[in-house]
């Protein structure tokens, strides 16, 4: 079995914006892209195009519909991977030593050549962040790219994770959030970050920011609820152009 080091100086995570997250799963296709054609261990799939297909994502996005208090039902997006947990549970029950987390920047991470596929270390993730990969029959799980945040190949900035460096809408942030001078830190600060499930002692690294509260009141989306209203005002009265002859054409039928 593996101790867990001493608290790292550096604490490499993630910072994931609710508010912004559109669920678009273009994280979730970087990270299998990168893990599956870039990286030395792909990630497995089982029967992909069959009618039972099953696969290893080490990056996912669930979609729930919830309820506040007060004011509409709202559509979350919420991204799940490895936190990468200050108290990780999944090292010290690894039979082999396989899981570990590295001292120099708190990441943990996998060596897939001493993993016996046991799935201890799944049952022990109260975040259900490790994936048996169906293909390998050995664990798997979020490596925060550590083959590019520390390639020197790479423009400097490429050298961050697959995922954060895809996001279409800007809602996944890397950084050292040990650094409070960091600007993942500064975000986590200003936004009200939060760790997920703190109660288990885990001590995730990784931060979710909430969503931004809604201008919603008794009457509706604030004063005006069609924002899109000044950009959907017809630009002419009649039709111009080659609308305006077929429209005059088709009149005369």
């Amino acid at each position: 079995m593996t101790a867990l080091p001493p608290e790292p100086v550096r604490k490499l995570g993630l910072v994931i914006d609710l508010d912004t997250c559109v669920g678009c799963h273009a994280c979730v296709i970087a990270c299998k892209g990168w893990n599956d054609v870039a990286y030395g261990a792909p990630l497995g799939d089982a029967d992909a195009y069959g009618a039972d297909p099953s696969g290893a994502f080490l990056n996912r996005v669930h979609s729930y519909e919830v309820q506040p208090p007060d004011g509409p039902a709202q559509h979350v997006h919420f991204p799940r991977s490895c936190l990468h947990c200050d108290s990780a549970p999944c090292v010290p029950v690894c039979p082999t030593g396989a899981s570990y987390k590295r001292a120099e920047d708190g990441i943990v991470l996998v060596n897939e050549d001493a993993c016996i596929g046991c799935g201890l270390c799944a049952w022990a993730c109260p975040y259900g962040a490790r994936e048996m990969d169906p293909s390998a029959g050995v664990m798997k799980k979020c490596t925060l790219c550590v083959d590019r945040i520390y390639n020197d190949a790479l423009p400097e900035q490429d050298r961050e994770p697959a995922c954060v460096r895809t996001c279409p809408s800007n809602a996944r942030h890397f950084g050292d959030l040990a650094d409070p001078e960091s600007a993942a830190s500064q975000l986590v600060e200003a936004r009200g970050g939060f760790a997920l499930m703190p109660e288990t002692g885990a001590a995730p690294v990784n931060r979710y920011l909430p969503p931004r509260e809604k201008d919603w009141d008794e009457t509706g989306w604030g004063d005006e609820t069609d924002v899109l209203a000044p950009w959907l005002a017809p630009v002419a009265e009649e039709p111009q152009g080659f609308l305006g002859w077929l429209d005059r054409t088709l009149g005369k039928a």
